[in-house]
């Protein structure tokens, strides 16, 4: 396996092309301790306090459109500081305040004209708080960690602001209690400080201190805060317990005990969040409950592999960029943790009597849509010396399953007691110029049934990470290296070799076989990534493996293993308005994947071109070449299949964003060479804000997908495997609704909901003679429909016409509908304290696609009783 030289040479040459422009000289600003009575948040700057202090600023500096030019509008700011407070006041010059763009939204939405205070308290160079005031009184806030790659706004702290708008503008007034951040017990302090200004109607983004946008990274050019004498750090002590009242209602099935119709319940919990020392914080759950959290969006899944979906729950989302450990983020969500394996719906479903067999016996299961989460505590913390550390310790409830046959009852095991441990931690050399680091998770499970061996009792993963920076960090090495390792019953084993993942017994895998005996396995993997991040031209060049035994499934995320994938991408940017553009992107990609057997799985090249116009307009659009491809996991267990090639093509385009109404248009085509495959989709997104505290979104989306080599069904055909594979039509419709309403900053109603659809007809079957065959017709043979007998369910299959079925297959064609919404009040009536108002409801049915003229061919019925779920859910938040 060599790297192309063409490739190599433009990387080597990227590397002496476009260095960026050097930073300003560093700025400073000098604070004052409170003298008298503090400022009164009341967003007018008539405080005596505030005269204790200059302002500063007045010479920002755009960092686009127009970079290193001085900003458009002038902004000004002074801080002050007492024993439990950081106060800020800006005053933001506006000469048509009329024009002044006060669009409201939900917490971190960052609508309108914004400006922002970030903070490196630690000093480190590498994190920083940042706190965000909107002229609407909406705040964002965001922990900001390595070196400003990474913006958290999941991080929700407890501070106080106040605007108001005036003929030179508007201004904004903040406390931030010192509990929310975190520095060092010293006599005298300096902390990095970068204050930015959101110019909303000029698209313009100014900065204090300046900071080219070609350079790489963010926190380590703040300039200083100084004069910060005689505080302590604060030991952060906050308690918030939660009351919830929930009902459900859902389709009655007669005779069934546990579909009722209704089912109403009350619940209690509680978070936590303590200061154990200025370094560290511990973060709790008990009892935690996630009703308010939005639904995921409805898939039909046809691959072999799982579907990742976002964490949405807010004990989890917050701040896990410090757990984090992606193996490759270039190309996948394969990640060691993955905190949605957490609380999952259990894994074994009920039986109320697996050994019978008689259909006429009334039998029923209870079903059960998550596992209880007893506790969770999460453990985070850095210091002077730059060692970052996040700790996460969870317990997961046995879950049982009702069981009624024949009016007897029973209940049985479908999940184990549980414990989770993550622990990450990382430290800062030479400035955050060199950051080594590690992870190590734990699962064990407390077994005890035996229809549960086949889960692991017992999952350890563990890796090690580097990333240095040389030349003003322009250049970068990024490797990382991990291990798993599973143990369990010989079943439960034997069940992970032969997974989706992996495979292992493929007829043509020459590297792994199945060892029915096993009671462990392990495996490896690693990344290696060098690039440029400096100047106008940036790229990066990486190689990554998994191994084929590598599991990370217990508590992380790993859709497929057994390969070797290489990649090389290269970009031109043009950050500051030139020509008929504000800003252009330019990029050309390459990457081959094979696997361990060095069979070449992938190879295919990409460019892709993004613009922004002067009339604030965006196009993009791009298109890949796939010179071949190959997949050991479509046939689910059998060899690999190879396809031809493929050319795809896709357009991005948006109107002007700042309107109020605006439009997204996004079609993406591909054509697999001998006709193989075609696929088309269309998606839209249509925005409209008809006043500053309304927006209404719809997105319709519909597509198209015709393969002649879908997966169908293995058959036994005189003791050898017989793939099955068909022609697909399909069509996917869906449209996405959203409405957000804002009554006051802390007031909020916000729906969501989506009816979606999709239906595939299959014909033209076929089976599978030689799956890796030169040429693309030698690889099957058609299954000729004199030997396919339809059944009320399967199709016989009678090859020698004997009139005796050789073999059969499920009729693998579906229709299913299905909506989801979620209403959700939200009312924030102290910082930190929340009550919640909520209905979420789910209705499964069928989606037609038929004959006809377009504006009536397709049709959703959604025929079934929905699942509603209404909820009412207080909050209070004690800070001690």
């Amino acid at each position: 396996m060599t790297l192309n030289p063409l490739i190599a040479g433009l990387l080597i040459g990227c590397s002496h092309l476009l260095l960026a422009q050097a930073p300003d000289t560093l700025k400073s600003y000098t604070t004052a301790h409170v003298q008298g009575e503090p400022p009164h948040i009341d967003g007018q700057l008539n405080d005596a306090a505030w005269q204790q202090v200059p302002w500063g600023g007045g010479d920002f500096k755009q960092i686009f459109p127009n970079k290193n030019k001085p900003a458009s509008v002038k902004t000004l700011f002074k801080i002050l500081y007492d024993a439990k407070n950081l106060y800020v006041a800006f005053k933001c010059y506006d000469p048509e305040p009329d024009k002044i763009v006060s669009r409201m939204s939900r917490r971190d939405g960052f609508e309108g004209d914004w400006v922002e205070i970030n903070i490196d308290s630690y000093y480190d160079k590498r994190t920083a708080f940042s706190f965000t005031p909107s002229v609407s009184g909406v705040k964002g806030d965001q922990y900001v960690s390595n070196n400003g790659d990474i913006w958290d706004n999941s991080w929700d702290p407890i501070w106080y602001l106040k605007t108001s708008i005036d003929a030179e503008g508007w201004v904004a007034e903040l406390r931030i209690p010192l509990s929310q951040l975190r520095f060092a017990n010293k006599p005298e302090l300096i902390w990095g400080l970068q204050i930015q200004r959101n110019f909303f109607r000029n698209q313009e983004n100014s900065v204090w201190q300046y900071i080219p946008p070609e350079i790489g990274g963010w926190v380590h050019l703040f300039g200083d805060l100084k004069g910060i004498k005689g505080i302590k750090p604060q030991k952060q002590l906050e308690i918030q317990p939660y009351v919830l009242a929930k009902t459900e209602t859902f389709a009655e099935e007669e005779g069934n005990p546990f579909r009722t119709g209704h089912a109403s319940a009350v619940d209690v919990g509680l978070d936590a969040k303590i200061g154990i020392t200025s370094d560290i914080t511990l973060d709790l759950t008990v009892n935690p409950d996630f009703g308010q959290v939005e639904a995921d969006p409805s898939q039909v899944n046809l691959s072999a592999f799982e579907l990742f979906f976002q964490e949405r729950r807010p004990f989890f989302i917050e701040g896990n960029n410090i757990l984090d450990f992606p193996l490759n983020p270039w190309f996948n969500s394969n990640n060691i943790f993955y905190s949605r394996r957490i609380g999952r719906t259990p894994q074994t479903p009920a039986e109320t009597d697996p050994e019978d067999d008689d259909d006429d016996v009334t039998e029923h299961t209870q079903v059960i849509r998550q596992t209880t989460i007893l506790g969770a505590a999460k453990l985070t913390g850095k210091n002077k010396k730059g060692f970052s550390w996040g700790l996460l310790e969870t317990v997961t409830a046995p879950e049982f399953a009702k069981t009624d046959s024949l009016g007897v009852r029973g209940r049985q095991i479908v999940e184990p007691t549980t414990n989770y441990f993550v622990a990450r931690a990382q430290q800062d050399i030479n400035k955050g110029n060199t950051v080594v680091g590690g992870i190590f998770t734990a699962v064990n499970r407390d077994i005890k049934d035996q229809r549960l061996r086949w889960l692991h009792d017992d999952a350890y993963t563990g890796g090690l990470d580097l990333v240095h920076h040389w030349k003003a960090r322009t250049y970068y090495v990024n490797a990382r290296t991990f291990t798993s390792h599973v143990r369990g019953s010989a079943e439960a084993i034997t069940s992970t070799q032969r997974s989706s993942e992996r495979y292992f017994q493929r007829p043509d895998n020459d590297h792994a076989t199945v060892d029915e005996q096993r009671r462990s396995l392990t495996g490896t993997g690693g990344t290696l990534v060098i690039g440029k991040k400096n100047g106008n031209l940036i790229s990066d060049l990486g190689l990554a493996y998994s191994s084929p035994a590598l599991e990370l499934n217990d508590v992380g995320f790993l859709a497929q293993t057994d390969n070797i994938t290489q990649w090389w991408w290269m970009q031109y940017r043009v950050q500051e308005i030139r020509g008929f553009a504000r800003w252009q992107r330019y990029n050309v990609n390459q990457s081959a994947e094979w696997d361990f057997d060095r069979r070449n799985l992938n190879e295919w090249y990409n460019l892709n071109a993004h613009v922004q116009f002067k009339n604030f307009w965006r196009l993009s659009m791009g298109s890949t070449y796939q010179v071949r491809r190959a997949s050991n996991a479509d046939l689910r267990g059998g060899p690999a299949l190879r396809y031809p090639g493929s050319l795809d093509y896709w357009i991005f385009a948006t109107t002007d964003s700042r309107k109020k109404f605006y439009v997204v248009v996004n079609p993406q085509w591909q054509w697999g060479f001998e006709h193989y495959l075609r696929s088309a989709n269309l998606d839209f997104e249509f925005v409209y804000r008809p006043v500053n505290a309304l927006n209404i979104s719809l997105a319709p989306s519909l597509g198209f997908n015709n393969n002649q080599m879908q997966y169908v069904a293995t058959s036994d055909v005189n003791g050898e495997n017989r793939y099955v594979v068909g022609e697909i039509d399909q069509t996917t419709a869906r449209l996405t609704m959203r409405l957000t309403y804002m009554i006051t900053p802390n007031l909020s109603l916000q729906y969501y909901g989506q009816p979606f659809g999709t239906s595939g007809k299959y014909d033209r079957f076929k089976y599978i003679t030689n799956s890796t065959a030169r040429a693309y017709t030698s690889r099957y043979e058609q299954i000729s429909s004199h030997w396919l007998t339809p059944d009320e369910d399967e199709y016989q299959v009678d090859e020698n016409s004997d009139l005796v079925a050789d073999y059969n297959f499920d009729k693998p064609d579906f229709n299913f509908g299905q909506f989801r919404s979620n209403m959700v009040m939200r009312w924030e009536y102290i910082p930190g304290s929340t009550f919640f108002l909520v209905w979420t409801t789910e209705r499964n049915g069928e989606f037609y696609d038929q004959s006809g003229p377009l504006y009536e061919r397709y049709r959703f019925n959604f025929s079934e009783k929905p699942y509603n779920i209404f909820l009412l859910k207080f909050t209070y938040r004690f800070v001690l």
